[in-house]
């Protein structure tokens, strides 16, 4: 189940969860958890599995009712178990969106892929890492 936690950001439980969505990086989590503190618009939830915290998702909607994911994280443990994919079907059935969008590297980018999300490279960022946009389309377009 999705549990709420924005206002939990800066708590030690969600900070380690954003933690691996960011690789570590403490410049990145400090402005993770202000951007989650400070903008109204972006959402912050975790899975809750038999009482434990086993991952976290955070999103935007965007005008065009495009989810656009902005961290999703799986603590090491529950790895490879399914998590991951419950998170953004939850997400998908609470926000309705008409596609949902990642922006990843090449660790995630088979993660994405394999629960139907169509990866496009985007380039490589100055330091080498290839960055990749993966979008999911959740309902027919029309011509």
């Amino acid at each position: 189940m999705l549990v709420n936690v924005k206002d939990q950001a800066d708590s030690s439980e969600i900070s380690q969860l954003l933690e691996y969505a960011v690789y570590s990086d403490e410049n990145a989590l400090a402005d993770a958890v202000k951007r989650y503190q400070t903008e109204k618009e972006i959402e912050l939830y975790a899975l809750e599995h038999e009482g434990e915290l086993v991952g976290l998702i955070g999103y935007v909607l965007d005008d065009q009712n495009a989810l656009n994911i902005t961290h999703l994280a799986i603590v090491p443990e529950h790895r490879n178990q399914g998590y991951g994919r419950a998170i953004v079907l939850e997400a998908l059935y609470e926000a309705k969106p008409e596609r949902i969008i990642a922006e990843t590297d090449e660790d995630a980018v088979d993660f994405y892929r394999n629960i139907g999300f169509v990866v496009l490279s985007i380039g490589r960022l100055p330091n080498g890492i290839e960055r990749f946009r993966c979008v999911y389309e959740t309902e027919l377009q029309e011509d």
